[in-house]
């Protein structure tokens, strides 16, 4: 049986040999109706409160006839049948026992209903007390006429705020429904006062009527002489019905009521699963007692509010949880990284539904690879819950351990599919991930079914930069489509670089593309600080709301002083003996022009040697690049790029003695050189230490 009440006494079981510890030391009987073989069990407790010998009941509720007259059975009756039928998680009455001695006893009961998966009740568990005392002999006999229309009134007060609460997911939704135009106030109240029991103390999380904070009760200790704290630490109501009861009751508190005009009070405990949670205090200041009509509506309103409560209370226990777990996920700080600004954030959607739904797998992070480079990634785990963060949270680390490795950033995407596809989980995985050399500014990008990124430039303007794209994590690998073609840019100091998921993007009724218009827009005219930016886009995504995540990385490269920046390129076909000639003359010019002159025949000798390599041994063009770094001293560095992915080697020299010592020459010429996979091809580049002046 699947159990769809919010809660339900629970009972040991061995019951009723052993009852509730709790319930025995404040006289509660307690009882369990099977509504499908209609037998009610009763402990040693309930058979006291009604007055029965154990050899007296036979666990059919019709053996208590004798003790419940007819008028009495018929009205308990109706308010099971109405809590029945009308889907209500729990009940509540007040009713008279005739005893064996023929006197008539006050009795209440509460009761909680569990259903089926269908809805259908299929037990009632509940707790029985006397109640003689709290209502008084001469407050029983109360019963006008003239009331119906004020009970009226009070019972459609507590439907609707019944209904209203069914839809408070937080603690402060329900005091906002208690506190709203059609809460607890309509029943006449000035204003109410709640606490909830933490750690054996009760914290006041609703403080009353402005002005009316007594000092030291923010929290308090449930042994304390307080009217919240009795309802407590003895399961029941307390009605103070004057000033002066109130007084003399807790003079300790009523000092600081005495200017706010209260004449009565309620203080409702807040009951679940037959432990205390909490307590409501009502407080009136235009009416003096209660009739027991109005403590049954009350009591009612209690038992409903509780079971708000607690599953505001789960929802945001739970809801920490979940959050602590993708907090967990996510990176706990993000490395400094040398030549850059970087700044990331997340934001969490807001998802009405069930607890879990407002978070999801969206994810930034930032790996330090060898030789002064970075990897930037963004990405999205498909879903809205745990798992998703789950699974988010494990190709975060497989990706960031296969970018250490040092492989290619298609071999990173390509491996990480593999990973979440043989995850054997039913999610996939767009992602965006960009390699960057933060002294060159050369930029190497892989996408898997992710939104392109943007990069906005020193002079403002913004644009999209387009990267072809492969399948989705996960989905490459299950259609064995594991080739992700990697896109080339450069950022020059001052540009900036947005890696973002789609729920920065996306807007209502509109299409991606206009979405991605926007954002440039708004990236274009923001602030040019990375930190200040980042802020700026997500007070934007929380004021557009929307139920997906947001996550995004700003990576911007910084100007390093007067020589950075200065960049020359030429593009060399093959068969095209001018282009080599005139990317021979830019560079001598440009060494001399940039203060290298003592080494320009260093410089275009190994510039020329690796055209003539790139030509020679490639079937396309070959592109030169010529730039200065600085940073650990002036540097300047020669790149050639071609379309081949082969490597260079060294080989024997011919017959000639000429041919075979290209790499032998760069290797003795040059400070440091090397290789970098870029794209489908390559790029051989090798620098020189020069003078820092011009």
């Amino acid at each position: 049986m699947v159990d769809r009440g919010a809660s339900a006494l629970s009972l040991p079981d061995d019951w009723p040999a052993q009852p509730d510890p709790i319930l025995a030391l404040n006289r509660m009987g307690s009882f369990d109706w099977d509504l499908d073989t209609g037998l009610m069990q009763m402990d040693a407790q309930a058979h006291a409160v009604l007055d029965l010998r154990a050899d007296e009941y036979d666990d059919h509720p019709e053996t208590l006839a004798k003790r419940v007259p007819p008028d009495e059975s018929r009205r308990l009756d109706t308010a099971v049948s109405q809590a029945l039928k009308g889907g209500s998680e729990n009940y509540g009455a007040y009713f008279r026992i005739r005893r064996r001695d023929g006197t008539l006893r006050w009795t209440h009961t509460q009761g909680y209903i569990r259903r089926d998966d269908t809805g259908r009740p299929r037990r009632i568990i509940g707790i029985i007390r006397d109640a003689t005392q709290e209502l008084g002999e001469s407050d029983a006999r109360l019963h006008q006429a003239a009331q119906d229309g004020a009970r009226g009134q009070q019972a459609s007060v507590v439907e609707l705020t019944t209904a209203a609460l069914a839809h408070a997911r937080t603690v402060q939704d329900v005091i906002d429904v208690l506190k709203d135009t059609h809460g607890v106030t309509h029943l006449g109240a000035t204003s109410l006062v709640v606490g909830l029991v933490e750690a054996g103390r009760i914290r006041l999380v609703a403080e009353g009527p402005v002005g009316s904070f007594v000092p030291g009760t923010r929290v308090t200790r449930i042994d304390e002489p307080y009217p919240m704290s009795e309802a407590v630490r003895t399961l029941g109501p307390r009605f103070i019905e004057s000033p002066e009861e109130f007084a003399e009751r807790y003079p300790a508190l009523w000092p600081h009521l005495t200017d706010l005009n209260i004449t009565s009070a309620a203080y409702l405990p807040l009951i679940v699963q037959a432990r205390p949670i909490g307590a409501m205090g009502l407080l009136y200041s235009d009416r003096r007692g209660f009739t027991p009509e109005e403590r049954d509506i009350l009591v009612a309103l209690g038992s409903s509010i509780a079971q708000s409560m607690q599953r505001a209370m789960f929802y945001e226990q739970e809801m920490d949880l979940a959050q602590g777990l993708q907090q967990a996920m996510l990176p706990r700080t993000i490395p400094s990284v040398p030549g850059a600004d970087v700044a990331v954030r997340y934001r969490a959607a807001t998802v009405g539904g069930s607890v879990g739904r407002d978070i999801g797998g969206d994810w930034y992070d930032l790996i330090p690879l060898p030789g002064g480079r970075v990897g930037a990634v963004i990405g999205d785990v498909q879903g809205h819950d745990t798992h998703a963060a789950a699974v988010m949270g494990q190709l975060r680390i497989v990706l960031r351990a296969y970018a250490a490795e040092g492989h290619t950033p298609a071999a990173v995407m390509a491996r990480a599919s593999v990973f979440l596809h043989e995850l054997d989980t039913d999610r996939s995985a767009t992602c965006l991930y960009a390699e960057a050399d933060l002294t060159t500014g050369v930029l190497q990008m892989v996408r898997a079914g992710h939104i392109d990124p943007l990069v906005r430039h020193t002079d403002g303007t913004c644009r999209r930069a387009t990267v072809p794209g492969g399948l989705p994590l996960g989905l490459s690998a299950e259609f064995g489509r594991l080739d992700y073609p990697v896109a080339t840019l450069e950022l020059d100091p001052g540009d900036t670089l947005l890696l973002c998921t789609d729920g920065l993007v996306e807007q209502p009724g509109a299409d991606l593309d206009d979405g991605m218009r926007t954002l440039t827009a708004l990236v274009a005219t923001g602030p040019a600080d990375v930190r200040d930016l980042a802020d700026r886009l997500i007070d934007v995504a929380a004021e557009r709301g929307g139920d997906d995540d947001v996550a995004l990385l700003l990576l911007r490269r910084r100007g390093e002083g007067p020589h950075s920046g200065r960049r020359l390129r030429r593009h060399v076909a093959p068969g095209d003996p001018a282009a080599l000639t005139e990317a021979r003359h830019m560079i001598r010019i440009s060494v001399g022009a940039w203060g290298a002159g003592d080494r320009a025949d260093e410089i275009e000798l190994v510039a020329d040697e690796l055209i003539t390599n790139a030509l020679m041994h490639t079937e396309g063009s070959a592109v030169v690049t010529l730039r200065v770094l600085t940073g650990s001293g002036r540097r300047l560095r020669v790149e050639v790029e071609d379309s081949s992915s082969a490597l260079p080697r060294r080989r024997d020299a011919g017959e000639s003695g000429v041919s075979g010592r290209g790499l032998l020459l760069v290797d003795e010429l040059t400070d440091v050189w090397g290789v970098e996979a870029r794209g489908g091809g390559k790029a051989v580049w090798c620098e020189f230490v020069v003078p820092g002046h011009d």
